[in-house]
């Protein structure tokens, strides 16, 4: 398929190909399975294989299959991610992808972007995975497209229907640690009408967060809703919104939140070469919390942030070029006062898709205007080469920034309104084979940073200069009912100033996912391992910071499912088979966010397709 054939390749978007799909029906269907259709790396539908970039994708038939119960186990050990959490069920979650820290990777549902102002980070923890049909993870810089905060990479979880007709589903579970859970949607995709509405409650009472602690508990109730619809004269226009609000305990107080977005985008195909995509969206990220102790109390942080975005799309030959705009505004209000309680940040972009045969090339640029540290300027640009039917060579190289949040530079005692923001240089040389059922993919990549963010106890600082390199190695394999996914990455996340690995990242990872269909069953398997890591911590006896070292682990999952009746299916995992108590984080010195250990989930789902 031509990638710059441009109804061919929306067609194909509304496939949804999966990366590891049930057992081939054609060499054809294995092929596009295997390389599947994203939007996230160019902003428009491309084969993993045309983005020329380092590119998962998680499908809905992954999701239903794995299970998850918090986003972070749909990221935990991907191919360049390692994660942090302060003990398990909802709790606070950071990742880190290639090094860079969780406020340097950019969050997005439905293409709405979703982050904390005041930390600068998305609350991974509260997006529901009940309700997501599909995640990408585009690892690599993208501030050339997506502007501050896209460093590290970006991810995109989308809710809508992908497969054609109607469907409606009911879910029930439970397992250990008092969890339940309850869902239940419907969707509809047909006749250019693609639409859903789902809601999920999930609680459970939780397990300790460090050594001899109570349980700490935690509650999600989310919904979706989401409608598109295209015209007879081409126009598609449609809306989005995502809610997930509940309750979250920690070791010291709580928090009440509301996880929320909210969007609507109109398409228009202004001539058969040309195209107009505008989208204003609102999101929001508030917490109404409690903190106990001597010097605890009662504290409220609301932050939302406002967008409109204009992309024109050309089409010239096999050629596509892209001309944009973007105005965001932040806005922080609660009982904190800051110096400042709102920001702009205007921005223009441009992005040129060309094919010559064999070689791609990929070619970006972005300025940004904000109100509070100026301009920012970044550039994009990559190379692919085709050298057969099944295996190509990629190279590119970027550069990215990410912004001081509301917390580095105006927290009462604590902001530094003299930080520059955080700018890196960033490479990748890659190659990948794909074949009717099975597929390939090396990357190393390298980063130089500048003013790398790091919070510190008691203010915002920086380090100066950090090198972040690593390879990953990505596989699978599929046929005969067999399905097979592996992923490793060694990387290398250095403080060049005092030679210290930076905090808290895992600098080595491996992930194998290893699935059997045999008539009704399905059984699988996930292994993951993570190696140990740095964690800076405060010792408040001595009014001192210093370093420990955090061991690494390796966990196994199993999961087994059995398809009862037609659309009904019973589902059993067992994560952290072995009961392992590992950590991620350090609470204290000396004391970890230790893991709730061998979790059980038992589940049935109905699927209904009149």
């Amino acid at each position: 398929m031509s990638r710059r054939s441009i109804p061919a390749t929306l067609a194909g978007l509304s496939l949804a190909a999966l990366p590891l799909a049930v057992a081939a029906q054609s060499e054809n269907e294995d092929a596009d399975r295997l390389d599947p259709i994203v939007v996230t790396a160019t902003l428009g539908p491309a084969t993993v294989g045309e983005t020329l970039s380092s590119v998962t994708v998680v499908d809905e038939e992954d999701l239903r299959r794995q299970q998850p119960v918090n986003f972070s186990e749909v990221m935990a050990a991907q191919p360049g991610v390692s994660l942090t959490e302060s003990g398990s069920f909802g709790k606070q979650t950071s990742v880190f992808m290639r090094g860079h820290a969780s406020d340097a990777s950019a969050l997005l549902v439905d293409g709405i972007r979703i982050r904390s102002a005041t930390t600068g980070s998305p609350a991974w923890n509260y997006l529901p995975p009940q309700l997501i049909r599909r995640v990408e993870i585009v690892r690599g810089s993208r501030s050339s497209l997506y502007g501050a905060d896209a460093v590290g990479g970006v991810v995109q979880a989308f809710t809508l229907p992908s497969e054609p007709g109607h469907s409606a589903w009911l879910e029930v579970g439970g397992g250990n640690f008092d969890a339940r859970q309850y869902g239940a949607g419907a969707s509809v995709n047909e006749n250019g009408t693609r639409a859903a509405l789902g809601v999920n409650r999930y609680r459970t009472d939780g397990a300790p967060v460090i050594e001899g602690g109570d349980d700490k508990g935690y509650r999600n109730t989310s919904g979706v809703a989401s409608a598109s619809h295209t015209f007879g004269n081409g126009v598609k226009a449609g809306f989005t919104f995502l809610s997930a609000e509940g309750n979250v305990e920690y070791e010291g107080g709580e928090d009440d939140f509301l996880f929320q977005t909210a969007g609507v985008q109109v398409e228009v195909p202004v001539t058969e070469a040309w195209r107009t995509v505008l989208q204003f969206s609102d999101a929001r990220d508030e917490i109404d919390g409690e903190t106990f102790g001597t010097w605890g109390g009662p504290y409220e942080i609301d932050t939302v942030t406002r967008t409109s975005r204009l992309e024109n799309w050309v089409t010239l030959g096999v050629h596509e070029f892209v001309i944009g705009a973007e105005s965001q505004v932040d806005q922080v209000d609660g009982s904190t006062t800051y110096d400042e309680s709102s920001r702009s940040n205007h921005a223009f972009f441009g992005q040129a898709l060309l094919n010559f045969g064999r070689t791609d090339v990929n070619l970006s640029l972005r300025n940004d205007d904000n109100e509070a540290y100026g301009d920012q300027t970044t550039w994009g640009s990559a190379v692919g080469y085709r050298l057969d039917r099944h295996h190509r060579l990629r190279a590119s190289a970027a550069t990215s920034f990410k912004a001081p949040s509301f917390n580095d530079l105006y927290y009462p005692g604590f902001g530094n309104p003299d930080l520059e923001p955080e700018e890196a240089v960033s490479y990748e040389l890659g190659m990948e084979g794909r074949y009717a059922h099975a597929f390939w993919d090396i990357a190393v990549f390298h980063s130089d940073v500048d003013d790398l963010s790091l919070p510190k106890q008691n203010a915002a600082s920086s380090v100066p200069e950090a090198r972040l390199r690593g390879i990953e190695l990505t596989g699978g394999w599929e046929q005969a009912g067999w399905r097979v996914q592996a992923a490793a990455t060694v990387g290398d996340y250095e403080d060049r100033q005092t030679g210290e690995p930076l905090v808290r990242r895992a600098e080595n990872t491996v992930r194998v996912d290893l699935d059997k269909t045999v008539a009704r069953w399905n059984f699988g398997a996930t292994f993951r391992a993570e190696s140990h890591r740095d964690d800076d911590v405060y010792d408040s006896s001595t009014f001192t910071t210093k370093r420990e070292r955090i061991a690494g682990f390796g966990v196994w999952d199993l999961r087994v499912s059995r398809e009862l009746m037609p659309g009904l299916r019973a589902a059993l995992s067992v994560d952290n088979v072995a009961d392992k108590e590992y950590a991620t984080a350090r609470y204290a010195p000396g004391t970890d966010y230790i893991s709730a250990g061998r979790i059980v989930f038992l589940s049935a789902r109905y699927d209904f397709h009149p």
